[in-house]
């Protein structure tokens, strides 16, 4: 079951791992759906980005919405694993939401045109 209505294609996955990487040695993360949530909850998150294995899916069932509502971009990826190692934890992460771009912010950009077209 995929969250978003759209297919998100390999290369923007690619682009927000990389906005991760980035932000997290640049800017400022908030990690795990909790976290993330209240960051799109006040509008202060700048790229949402969630893994399709998270279960019980229900966990991060609200997020695309919340994003649209708030106008966040939002990416899903396939893994837990691989999104937790992006943002530099030990163990597998639901969500990431990037907050302070630092050094990211045209590539965040980049991603928040191709997502809309």
């Amino acid at each position: 079951m995929s969250l978003l209505k759209t297919e998100i294609p390999k290369d923007l996955q690619e682009k927000a791992f990389e906005a991760i990487e980035i932000s997290k040695k640049s800017g400022k993360l908030k990690k795990g759906s909790n976290e993330v949530t209240k960051v799109v909850e006040k509008g202060v998150a700048k790229l949402v980005v969630v893994a399709e294995d998270t279960n019980p899916i229900e966990v991060v069932m609200h997020l695309p919405a919340l994003c649209e509502e708030k106008d966040i971009p939002l990416i899903s990826v396939a893994k837990r694993s691989e999104l937790g190692a992006a943002a530099g934890l030990q163990v597998p992460t639901a969500a990431v939401a990037i907050v302070q771009e630092g050094d990211a912010k045209n590539l965040i950009e980049e991603i928040k045109n191709k997502l809309k077209k």
